[in-house]
């Protein structure tokens, strides 16, 4: 398969998210016991631990795109 080289910038821009990932689930494991519902710093942290997921997600699939050949993904 050929290398294209916007792919090497997409390689590193997955490896800063997930660097991101790993502070982030360090901040949340040192993070003190929160109060159910009542601590806003900690439930942000867990909304940008869900962002960052999505966002490696993304980066990883390989979404069809139909062409003259192949006019549905391949069952």
């Amino acid at each position: 398969m050929t290398q294209f080289a916007y792919e090497s910038e997409i390689e590193a821009a997955k490896a800063a998210l997930l660097r991101a990932k790993k502070l982030l689930q360090d901040e949340i494991s040192s993070y003190p016991q929160p109060i159910s519902g009542c601590d806003a710093q900690y439930v942000r942290l867990i909304s940008d631990r869900t962002r960052l997921s999505g966002c490696l997600q993304v980066l990883d699939d390989r979404p069809f795109v139909a062409t003259p050949r192949m006019l549905e993904p391949a069952s």
